[in-house]
């Protein structure tokens, strides 16, 4: 071990309060306000991606997956994020804001401990649309539907139906939970320093089992708003993700500090 091996700062995680969350939003809010371009920018990129992969299961004839794929899409969110998260974090410094650095900062993150973050949130997104399949081959067997519409009567109006809607919806919950857990501050934690990437998840299981009703809370408060977001053709997505986005690094920083 040589004299000038550098450590990387030691983590500390505080717990969470609803105050956080109230001083996160609001802070989010006006990051949102502040730096308008970006926001809308990235909202619409994420926005406009779920209606292109909702078309394209239209264009191969799987509209009973339309559901399902838009809310898995929700959960590469905080990828998605990362940079409002950089937005949020120059801003805060008082640093210029210039297009080609954001975007350069986000590029760079394939060579990052980030980067393989994408690979944990693509994994739960491929579990999701696993457990989809599976459920969907147990209580509906492997009977096609000629349309969305034909779809929906099914699951509503037969026992086999709600079965696969309510299991479904219990399985999902559980892997966002575990998505949810392992982001909520890995992401913004490893955009800020070099830590690896199991350490930042475990810094973010940490955080939330450190306060879980708060932030299972905000969890809550994220989905619910993404859910109502997607109702009008993802359109919605175009202003809350970039709040969110800005929220969730601010309750970052309320949360996490350093210690050399």
């Amino acid at each position: 071990m040589t004299a000038d091996t550098i450590y990387p700062p030691k983590i500390v995680v505080r717990a969470a309060t609803f105050a956080d969350i109230g001083a996160a939003l609001s802070a989010g809010w006006g990051d949102f306000l502040a730096t308008a371009r970006f926001g809308l920018f990235f909202g619409a990129f994420f926005a406009f991606g779920g209606i292109g992969i909702l078309a394209m299961a239209w264009a191969l004839d799987l509209s009973y997956l339309a559901y399902p794929t838009a809310v898995g899409f929700s959960l590469i969110g905080p990828f998605a994020a990362v940079g409002l998260y950089e937005v949020s974090r120059r801003h805060g410094a008082a640093q210029h804001l210039v297009w080609r650095d954001i975007l350069g900062v986000i590029f760079a993150q394939r060579r990052r401990e980030l980067g393989w973050m994408a690979f944990v949130t693509m994994f739960m997104l491929i579990m999701w649309m696993y457990q989809v399949r599976v459920l969907l081959a147990i209580f509906l067997g492997f009977q096609s539907f000629t349309s969305f519409e034909g779809f929906l009567q099914v699951i509503f109006t037969t026992f086999d139906g709600l079965m696969f809607l309510g299991l479904g919806h219990i399985f999902g919950s559980v892997l966002a939970l575990i998505l949810y857990s392992a982001t909520v501050i890995s992401f913004p934690l490893l955009l800020e320093q070099e830590h690896d990437f199991i350490t930042a998840m475990i810094t973010s299981f940490k955080a939330v089992t450190m306060s879980p009703v708060v932030m299972i809370g905000w969890a809550a408060v994220i989905g619910f708003t993404l859910y109502i977001s997607m109702i009008p053709a993802f359109l919605g997505l175009i202003v809350t993700l970039p709040v969110l986005g800005h929220a969730t690094w601010h309750l970052y920083k309320r949360l996490i500090s350093f210690e050399a």
